[in-house]
């Protein structure tokens, strides 16, 4: 059923009898071969589903419950037990009213680095330890090693499906109890695996959109919940251009749904002035003001639990500002109020406040932190 790689010897199956692993479902594909690889491989299976929206898709589809009922069909395949456990309330105190609170701000957020850091690998990795887990196992695509007696995230094999980036902000307690049966894998691979378990899933579509909340018409979305204030579209120089829908709904490179049309390259969003409701536009797609060399970030994360140098101290290293940036060489300096600065060797395209910049040595993602100033200067 497994690629030979995957298969234990007999001793090491044995061994694995004796351990119980909670594996986090989601109703993808991802997830399912988690279950079905360590099911295969010996491990006392449970599959934990959580439930973190309740309002339907603009279908009319509850998507979680499609997702529970995909969870149980797998765990019958594979005959392990499934439960689910409801944290609404705790996804939106600790997840979604943040990421609101940051778009009221005028800043744009990452909820999947949010969610990782407070739902997954903090309130679920507990509910997964107390219903007897030794461990809790995911369908990310990251590693983990061990340095120093510290466990490390490591970037998955895939560098087209590694999100390592997304758990930038994980404890190492955490992750020293974690799983990533897929994160030595590519993506065809899983597939595979999928189809030899004859898994329901195995050609499921890959969700995407925001983290359990899915794809939706962004905007309509966010003016369920912040109110819109209508304001002007302006050029640098100031020269007004056309009118908004509140600059909160907007994002620094954005080129989609800006509604300004005439001859000439495609408009993108260059700056905002969301004290002022203004945003500030600019035609080309390299219009030198979506370029900067370096950032300020508040409250630096290190996965380790200190950072890798001293306060003052500059650190080579790489950086991504967005999910499947290509590495960029960078310098990190922990500055002395504790926010984190970066220089970039080369300048970067619409690095946006409130979006993780996330720091790596070779495979190892260090830490992240919440951009929240943008310079131009080297």
């Amino acid at each position: 059923m497994l690629p030979e790689f995957l298969r234990p010897s007999t001793e090491a199956r044995d061994q694995n009898s004796r351990t119980t692993v909670v594996v986090g479902m989601s109703g993808g594909v991802d997830s399912s071969v988690v279950a079905g690889v360590l099911k295969e491989q010996g491990y006392r299976v449970l599959g934990l589903f959580m439930k973190n929206w309740e309002e339907k898709d603009e279908n009319g589809v509850c998507t979680s419950a499609k997702d529970w009922e995909d969870v149980q069909r797998v765990c019958d395949q594979l005959d392990i037990a499934a439960t689910s456990v409801d944290f609404v309330r705790e996804y939106w105190d600790q997840v979604f009213s943040e990421f609101l609170e940051e778009y009221r701000k005028g800043y744009t957020p990452n909820p999947d680095v949010l969610c990782n850091r407070e739902i997954k690998f903090k309130v679920f990795f507990d509910q997964a330890l107390r219903l007897g887990g030794d461990f809790l196992a995911t369908g990310h695509y990251c590693r983990t090693g061990l340095r120093d007696g510290v466990t490390r995230l490591l970037k998955g094999s895939d560098p087209n499906k590694d999100q390592s980036y997304f758990l930038c902000m994980t404890r190492h307690e955490a992750l020293s109890r974690t799983l990533f049966p897929v994160g030595g894998l590519l993506k065809p691979q899983v597939r595979q695996i999928a189809e030899n378990l004859k898994l329901p899933t195995a050609r499921k579509k890959d969700s995407t959109g925001i983290c359990f909340i899915g794809e939706r018409d962004f905007r309509p979305f966010l003016q369920k919940y912040l109110q819109a204030q209508p304001g002007q579209f302006r050029l640098l120089d100031g020269t007004p251009v056309g009118q908004h829908h509140g600059s909160a709904y907007y994002t620094l490179g954005q080129r989609k749904g800006l509604g300004l049309g005439g001859q000439g390259e495609p408009w993108f969003v260059v700056a905002k002035d969301h004290a002022r409701n203004l945003v500030y536009v600019e035609r080309g797609t390299d219009h030198p003001a979506l370029y900067a060399s370096e950032l300020r970030a508040e409250a630096p994360f290190w996965v380790a639990g200190q950072a890798p140098a001293p306060a003052g101290t500059a650190l080579k290293c790489a950086a991504k500002v967005r999910y499947r940036q290509a590495d960029q060489g960078c310098t990190a300096t922990v500055l002395e109020d504790g926010r984190l600065h970066v220089a970039f060797d080369e300048p970067q395209r619409a690095i946006t406040p409130g979006q993780s910049v996330v720091l790596y040595q070779g495979d190892e993602c260090l830490g992240g932190a919440i951009i929240r100033e943008v310079g131009r200067d080297g």
